[in-house]
């Protein structure tokens, strides 16, 4: 949790209802979410409920305002942090929240959360012409390490704070 969000751990209920675009009356969604991300996120978190079992701690979150409870992106985990304590993460918001500095609040969270959990390191990657979400992982920290010609590659590593 944060001054303005709740990042909640998304179920296995909440991932479906993602995934079909279909709420339940529970359900507080912001015009526009879930965006593609969103739903590409829901089906990894499912897949790998599937073959692997729940992830927690390292799943999928629903990035949640406090003021409403509306949920208006996601972010999370690609998976448990391998053998070395590296995780790789993604996250997202829906187009009219952005630039609001609710992804880098998010995510400067999600950096603090991983590493309390022995985290060493989480990795990230955007495109070239993701302007917004290159300056998101910079400002929590995230140095460009790599770059590739479709990808600019981020890390953050525990030591480096």
């Amino acid at each position: 949790m944060t001054t303005r969000l709740v990042l909640h751990p998304m179920t296995i209920d909440e991932a479906q209802q993602v995934l079909a675009q279909m709420p339940d009356a529970d359900a507080r969604w912001a015009p526009g979410y879930p965006a593609d991300g969103e739903r590409n996120a829901a089906l990894r978190y499912l897949t790998t409920c599937e073959e692997i079992g729940d992830p927690r701690p390292f799943g999928t979150y629903e990035i949640r305002r406090r003021e409403d409870g509306q949920a208006i992106g996601g972010l999370g985990f690609h998976g448990a942090a391998d053998e070395r304590g590296v995780v790789t993460i993604g996250y997202g918001l829906i187009p009219s929240v952005r630039g609001m500095g609710y992804a880098t609040e998010a995510l400067r969270e999600l950096l603090r959360f991983a590493a309390a959990h022995g985290v060493t390191a989480v990795e990230g990657d955007t495109t070239h012409d993701n302007l917004g979400s290159q300056r998101v992982m910079e400002a929590v920290g995230m140095r460009l390490v790599e770059e590739n010609e479709k990808l600019r590659f981020y890390r953050w590593n525990r030591n480096d704070t």
